[in-house]
């Protein structure tokens, strides 16, 4: 599906006109008088002691410009006009309980803004301290974007370098061109280490911004300000639509599952499931006779509180372990070699199922021996089994192309009529969401196989129920090409 991007787009080309000179009036200010002042106060400062003189900054050649900027702008170097990188750090126990203290984390990318302001952080570490009217800026690749003006005194992360402007150098209009497009693309290229590259101290210094006089900073941040909540807005909305777009094929397939299950996407025939049953019955007593199947207790009469849905006159409800043998699975001990070693017999966990995309599975990561089927209490399933991972997570959904066997996150059902298979698969995936309420446990639900087989499941005769799966199958895969395509 796609992804908010007309909002980052638009903020980004603001920004970069913004520092370009495009969204304010001339004046007939000039900043080179700004800078006069600006270098003034700088070694007055340094005159004082109040500041560490540095070695002077190159000056900026033609071919280091990037682009026009008005007649009464001037290029500039970060370092010339504000104090980034000068020392502010501060060791833990100078740091006072109750101070502001932030981390990375604390500041939102993009909106310039703290998401929390923590006061009882006991600081293991020396933090920078910064005061009001500080810009905090993250000067770690994945956090360039996190900056934010600081409305009081406190202390940061040495990850957060705080830095301010000398003179009358607007804090926001300096916040506004170090998450320029154009800053952050030099600042990428820039930036140096492997796990977590960041921008040197040297070489923000070195970076190059484009000063206007105060009057048009100040008129560059009300536009700014406004247009920028204004685009704020429209993200949101766009995230919006966004959400519905992807929510959408999900809740079709949903609705799309429950008609079917309700016999509202096919047609009427003469067949009724009362006698599907019976041969079901049948062929399940056939089995227990012939020693393949045990017997079991038979299951309770479905109650009346437990049908949740009307069904046409000539369907049936069924519990899945009248129609079906419920199997479980198990896993050979992984430290005996023979157990694993050139097995045949394909074994599914629920990770298998995780990201299939088809209806049948064939075989997971892993096989296992005959020895290790007859080791543990994995079983041996028939072709067309419908395997129902029943833990970490409920619902995962498959029909086995083959004999298979599963690990003991499975409730599968071997249906006592296979031809049965493709309904039930659709059937289990309707009724996921409901079977998931039937989970238990604290670390994580499962469902046992008494209760899946005692899930009530609504019985069509067998024509029917190959109407519902083509006509499902063909709905199923128009969904996904419109998924795709958008």
């Amino acid at each position: 599906m796609r992804t908010p991007q007309l909002a980052d787009n638009l903020r980004r080309a603001v920004l970069q006109a913004a520092i370009a000179g495009k969204l304010n009036d001339r004046t007939s200010e000039d900043a080179r008088d700004l800078l006069a002042q600006i270098q003034a106060e700088k070694a007055a400062l340094q005159k004082t002691g109040k500041l560490k003189k540095d070695k002077p900054l190159a000056a900026i050649s033609e071919e280091e410009i990037p682009f026009a900027i008005p007649e009464n702008w001037v290029w500039v170097r970060l370092g010339e006009v504000t104090d980034y990188g000068i020392g502010k750090q501060t060791s833990p126990e100078k740091i006072p309980m109750g101070a502001l203290v932030i981390e990375m984390e604390d500041i939102e990318k993009d909106t310039y803004c703290l998401l929390e302001k923590h006061r009882k952080r006991e600081p293991k570490s020396s933090k920078n301290s910064f005061f009001a009217g500080d810009i905090l800026y993250g000067k770690l690749r994945p956090y360039l974007k996190k900056a934010v003006v600081a409305d009081e005194d406190g202390f940061c992360s040495t990850e957060i370098i705080p830095f301010s402007g000398f003179g009358k150098v607007d804090s926001q209009y300096l916040l506004f061109c170090m998450t320029s497009p154009f800053m952050l693309s030099n600042v990428n290229q820039l930036t140096y280490g492997m796990d977590m590259p960041r921008l040197g101290t040297n070489d923000a210094r070195n970076l190059l911004i484009p000063l206007p006089p105060l009057t048009e900073q100040q008129q560059i941040v009300e536009k700014l300000n406004r247009l920028l909540a204004e685009i704020d807005e429209l993200k949101a909305q766009e995230q919006a639509l966004l959400a519905t777009q992807n929510a959408f094929p999900k809740k079709l397939r949903a609705a799309l599952l429950q008609a079917a299950v309700q016999g509202e996407l096919n047609e009427r025939t003469d067949e009724n499931a009362r006698d599907l049953l019976a041969a079901i019955q049948a062929e399940k007593t056939a089995l227990q006779k012939a020693g393949k199947l045990k017997k079991d207790k038979p299951l309770a009469a479905i109650r009346e509180e437990e049908i949740p849905f009307t069904i046409p006159e000539n369907w049936i409800w069924v519990r899945l372990g009248e129609i079906g043998q419920i199997v479980g699975g198990g896993t050979p001990k992984t430290t005996h070699s023979e157990y694993w070693d050139n097995g045949d017999i394909p074994w599914i966990t629920p990770a298998d199922m995780r990201n299939l995309t088809s209806k049948y599975i064939e075989r997971g990561t892993r096989n296992i021996t005959k020895a290790g089927l007859n080791s543990s209490s994995a079983q041996l399933l028939p072709k067309n089994s419908i395997l129902f991972s029943s833990r970490a997570p409920i619902g995962y959904v498959a029909i086995a192309r083959n004999e298979i066997a599963t690990n003991q996150g499975f409730k599968s059902v071997a249906p006592f009529k296979t031809e049965m298979s493709e309904y039930l698969y659709f059937v289990l995936l309707a009724l996921k969401p409901e079977i998931e309420k039937l989970g238990t446990g604290t670390t994580f639900k499962e469902v046992s196989g008494t209760v899946v087989g005692n899930v009530a499941i609504p019985l069509p005769p067998l024509t029917e129920q190959q109407q519902i799966v083509a006509k499902l199958e063909a709905l199923l895969a128009e969904i996904d090409t419109l998924e795709n395509a958008t």
